[in-house]
């Protein structure tokens, strides 16, 4: 197996200048490696978002909307794992130059212009959301230089898979795991067995983020009507659903959607809470309980990274068995977090920091 870097010299923008003529399986191992981060990426400050909620069940609809987008991220970021393993690749998840931190840019390059943030659901953070899976279009900086969009990237990626010899990819060292039953046709984890195969993976992660050229709605979807993520963002932003109006154009003047009752939990502090000049003491609770999730969330990382590691199959799946138990772990202890006053009185409360401690086990 190839260990694959993602270091500095070789962000996604300068992945995305690489003539198609010259993209090779070389490329392609590095390009699927930002990939994984960059899906991973995404994940913190949505499930904050998701955590802060107060009472699921009183805003199922909201909460619902936000856990399913949580989910899709999750099987897009196995399904790009599976295609670097397939090509040779080892994908790498855990470890202090690997994490994203936050705040920060996103991973690679990628829109950045964009600071993500973790924090509770707010109008600011449903926009920061959809901003991340803002459509495939070109992003332009002060200094007039062209960034790609996540989708342009996967764009590139599929162009790259397409120019490769088809016997490299080889369904060895996969993780399989079934979620379309409960999150929809797209959330099926499989091995990566051929071209066609990794084709189709890549029309799911574009369109379940992004939409169609021709629709808002997810085509992957766990019930009909669901919107792709971007969509699905802007519509909570705005509070009001998107519909199709008679000319068969859509905007978002359906019926309204009320912002869930959330905890105030604050943005995490460059550095994390530890490093917050505001706040000189805080509780030792609270200490043990953010490195808790830390540790947690490290060790989820880790059981992963050495799921696609694994020679046996049985070993692999208790792996990614033991990640799954550390994410529901994880949500227990972020909403325990969110209940923690800040010791300044200001009224907001602490937020998860998803930082990787070192010392954590697989």
């Amino acid at each position: 197996m190839t260990t694959t870097s993602a270091g500095p010299d070789t962000t996604i923008a300068t992945l995305m200048a690489t003539a198609d003529e010259d993209l090779d399986v070389d490329w392609l191992r590095t390009a699927l490696q930002h990939a994984i981060i960059l899906e991973l990426a995404t994940i913190p400050p949505y499930s904050c978002g998701l955590w802060s909620i107060i009472d699921p069940e009183r805003d199922k609809n909201v909460h619902k909307t936000i856990r399913e987008i949580i989910f899709d991220e999750m099987s897009h970021m196995a399904l790009v794992g599976n295609m670097l393993t397939a090509i040779g690749g080892e994908p790498l998840l855990a470890g202090q130059g690997v994490v994203p931190r936050y705040p920060g840019r996103l991973p690679g390059g990628v829109r950045p212009e964009l600071e993500v943030r973790l924090g509770g659901l707010t109008r600011a953070s449903l926009d920061m959301y959809s901003q991340i899976e803002k459509p495939d279009v070109p992003i332009v900086s002060l200094d007039s230089e062209h960034y790609p969009s996540i989708g342009a990237f996967y764009a590139k990626i599929k162009a790259a898979f397409l120019a490769i010899d088809p016997a490299l990819i080889r369904p060895e060292r996969q993780i399989s795991f079934d979620l379309s039953q409960k999150h929809g046709e797209g959330n099926a984890i499989i091995p990566m067995a051929n071209l066609t195969t990794v084709l189709k993976c890549l029309d799911i992660i574009m369109e379940q983020g992004e939409g169609t050229s021709t629709s808002p709605e997810n085509p992957y979807y766990l019930t009909k009507g669901e919107l792709s993520h971007y969509y699905a963002f802007r519509e909570l932003y705005h509070g009001r659903k998107l519909v199709k109006g008679p000319a068969g154009i859509w905007a978002f003047t359906g019926d309204p959607i009320a912002m869930p009752r959330t905890y105030a939990a604050a943005e995490v502090p460059a550095g994390g809470w530890a490093a917050d000049p505001g706040i000189p003491e805080h509780h030792p609770h609270v200490v043990d309980t953010l490195y808790s999730f830390n540790h947690t969330y490290s060790g989820m990382l880790l059981s992963l990274e050495e799921a696609w590691r694994a020679d046996d199959p049985v070993r692999a799946k208790e792996l990614v068995g033991t990640a799954i138990g550390r994410m529901g772990a994880m949500r227990e202890l972020a909403r325990d977090i969110m209940t923690f006053p800040l010791p300044d009185e200001s009224g907001w409360r602490y937020c998860p920091e998803f930082r990787y401690v070192d010392g954590a086990t697989p």
